[in-house]
């Protein structure tokens, strides 16, 4: 009879559904000479957060050392980069493959809130 009841918990249990995982946030960045499109973002502490990372143009990449970012860009490829920010801040970004004349200019700023 005990097994019987264990065996119909068991079943019960293996039918639950299983937990809903939130889904993951995606925020796409287009980089071209010679700026990135969003050039700011905000992120919540402790979020986990993936940078799809794409070239609209020539090689780029997205430098930001405050976040252990370092996503290559390619023209028509997507790089996703995934990351969950530890600490509140605003990070700096820029371009982290020489682009032209402009490079310089190629900066991002990340806004990580509580």
């Amino acid at each position: 009879m005990k097994s019987v009841l264990f065996a119909l918990i068991l079943g019960a249990a293996a039918m639950a559904p299983a937990p809903v995982q939130p889904a993951a946030h995606r925020i796409e960045i287009h980089a071209r000479r010679f700026s990135f499109q969003p050039a700011e973002i905000t992120l919540k502490k402790g979020e986990t957060v993936t940078l799809a990372l794409t070239s609209d143009d020539v090689p780029h990449s997205l430098l930001i050392e405050g976040l252990n970012v370092n996503g290559t860009m390619t023209k028509g490829h997507v790089t996703e980069v995934t990351l969950t920010p530890t600490k509140a801040g605003d990070f700096k970004g820029r371009c982290g493959r020489f682009c032209g004349s402009g490079h310089g200019s190629m900066t991002f700023v990340v806004h990580v809130v509580e």
